[in-house]
């Protein structure tokens, strides 16, 4: 491990709740999706100034930090998880753009991949990777092939919320899919605004958002890959979602797995 002075330090939130994680219904959708228990929300609060050019050395102290790896927990993909207990070596890091602020964005869905009844238009069956492709919604968010790929461009696609949307939408390694997409708007729409900070600018009255987000993943000293898996998917991921201002950081984290397998 390299020899630097830990700069940010960092306490858990004992007690902070996620309510759209907490919600009874919403938990049996997360379980017919293959995500409960592997979807976990956690709040630390930090003790100096961040700015998001420092976001490699926070994101280091973070999970090298003894009182987040004691605590930091892990899905086993079983249902249970544990504290991650191991400070990492080195980290990556990259930046998420976060500044939608309106449902509306995914208004461009309705009348290509989605009825204007909320129903999502089927398609042949096609396998990609690990998912089986059997609507267009799914294919639209995998598939280069499909004739809606392009229905978001790649900033688009870029921004948190876009990010949060295909997570909820591709779900966990044993799920069952929705027919229509309300469920997985609304899931969206309240877990985002369970992470994310808004100010209201006392000039223009607008609100602004006023979170960083960053995508991370963990090393250990032997270079391998720790958190948020030891295995790389696209459907185990880890973010942290920093708020300068109240000094609270909280991390999003998923394991791609379900029931017996992992």
């Amino acid at each position: 491990m390299e020899d630097r002075q830990q700069k940010f330090h960092f306490h858990v939130s004992e007690g902070k709740k996620f309510p759209t994680l907490e919600d009874r219904d919403n938990k049996e959708l997360l379980t017919k999706w293959g995500m409960q228990g592997n979807l976990l929300a956690q709040m630390y609060t930090f003790d100096q100034p961040f700015q998001s050019y420092q976001k490699d050395e926070f994101v280091l102290d973070f999970m090298r930090d003894p009182a987040v790896t004691s605590t930091l927990k892990v899905p086993s993909g079983k249902g249970t998880s544990a504290a991650v207990g191991t400070a990492a070596e080195s980290v990556g890091v990259e930046s998420v753009p976060c500044s939608i602020l309106s449902m509306s964005f995914f208004d461009k869905l309705y009348g290509t991949v989605v009825r204007e009844s909320g129903h999502v238009l089927k398609c042949f069956d096609e396998f990609y990777e690990d998912f089986t492709i059997s609507d267009e919604l799914r294919k639209m968010l995998l598939s280069e092939e499909s004739d809606h790929y392009e229905v978001y461009n790649e900033s688009e696609k870029s921004q948190f919320l876009f990010c949060l949307f295909k997570h909820i939408c591709l779900g966990g390694q044993i799920c069952q899919y929705e027919d229509t997409i309300d469920a997985y708007l609304d899931i969206t729409k309240s877990l985002y605004k369970d992470l994310i900070s808004v100010q209201k600018n006392a000039d223009t009255k607008l609100l602004n958002i006023t979170s960083s987000v960053f995508k991370f993943k963990a090393m250990d000293k032997e270079g391998e890959l720790f958190f948020p898996d030891r295995k790389l998917h696209d459907q185990t991921f880890s973010y942290l979602i920093v708020d300068p201002f109240k000094r609270h950081v909280i991390v999003l984290s998923h394991v791609f797995a379900g029931g017996i397998f992992k």
